[in-house]
């Protein structure tokens, strides 16, 4: 019997080991990787007529308004857990798309843009269209994810390279770029080799059907102001040569894993040849954190799993240390802030 209960309290304890160990690679967060001194507040309790607005949820979920205009990027409230996330499958959760729409204070939408395919930009979209009347912009993929989602062709429309869209006074110029390419090669097989999702795509599905498409850099002009969203920290030499906007919106999500080359050659594409004032900082939250409350770094198992240290926020500091004239911004979640 002493034996017995040897055991039992061993097996107890590597039980409870192992317990410990899985709930901290899968539900606890690294710090986020923004320096806590760039956050802004929400701007005025009064809009000036005539403003132009930003409100952020995370990732690089986007919503802009000029008081007679809203229209937004992604449209991502589902937070699925990083074991739906690995394990699958995943669908759209309609009652957070309701609640996320409802902190934004959304009624109706005149566009949603998806900066590309995967589950964090898209999968939500068509039933944010649904719900606002928008239309649903984006890449043949996006428009396959729409239509699985039973979204009518009236309200989807795949957009062209360079080719302006008019949006109220906003104009939306959709420039085909490249997603941030992933230093772990089977990562990358999984996200981004066989890039096209060719048929409707009904969920739930796996999280890696939903395939990234075409990834865009938007460029978005308006008498208050122009600025250009990046969504994704990848890029292609010399495609941005020319523009010079007020503000970059710049993911900045695993930037910190890749080589110092890379980070400092997005860095140049993206913000040195586009002249901005400000860079404001997204999609550096944890994408399975938690949908309210305080932003997270990203979740502890995917350092465990990609063996790679993030050095998002050293790097960040360098470049504001080396750019004094360059205003660095992290949005608050939800609260309109004053762009322009």
């Amino acid at each position: 019997m002493k034996t017995v209960r040897i055991l039992a309290l061993i097996f107890l304890a590597l039980a409870t080991a192992i317990a410990g160990a899985a709930y901290w690679v899968l539900a606890t967060y690294e710090p986020a990787p923004v320096n806590p001194a760039w956050a802004v507040e929400s701007g005025a309790a009064e809009v000036r007529p005539g403003a132009v607005t930003v409100r952020f949820t995370g990732t690089s979920t986007l919503l802009f308004s000029d008081g007679e205009t809203q229209w937004m990027t992604d449209g991502w409230f589902s937070r699925p857990g990083p074991l739906e996330v690995i394990a699958g499958p995943i669908a759209p959760d309609i009652e957070a798309i309701a609640r996320g729409l409802e902190r934004n204070r959304i009624e109706s939408l005149a566009a949603v843009f998806p900066v590309h395919s995967h589950y964090d930009h898209a999968m939500d979209a068509p039933e944010v269209a649904r719900r606002t009347g928008a239309l649903l912009l984006g890449s043949p993929s996006t428009a396959n994810i729409g239509r699985g989602w039973g979204l009518s062709e009236e309200q989807i429309r795949v957009v062209e390279d360079r080719v302006p869209i008019p949006i109220g006074q906003f104009t939306i110029t959709p420039i085909e770029s490249r997603h941030f390419q992933f230093p772990d090669p089977d990562v990358v097989e999984l996200a981004l080799r066989d890039p096209d999702i060719i048929e409707p795509l009904v969920p739930p599905v796996g999280t890696f059907e939903y395939k990234v498409g075409k990834a865009y850099t938007l460029l978005v002009e308006h008498p208050a102001g122009s600025w250009l969203i990046q969504g994704s920290a990848g890029f292609i030499e010399g495609n941005l040569e020319g523009l010079d906007v007020d503000v970059v919106f710049l993911g900045v999500g695993s930037l910190g894993t890749q080589t110092p080359d890379y980070a400092e050659a997005y860095w140049r594409e993206t913000v040195t040849s586009t002249h901005p004032e400000r860079v404001v900082l997204i999609h550096w939250d944890s994408l399975t954190g938690p949908a309210e409350g305080p932003f997270t770094g990203r979740v502890r198992g995917a350092a465990v799993l990609s063996g790679r240290t993030d050095r998002t926020r050293e790097f960040l500091e360098a470049q504001a240390a080396s750019s004094p004239h360059l205003e660095f911004w992290t949005l608050p979640r939800f609260d309109e802030v004053v762009l322009f």
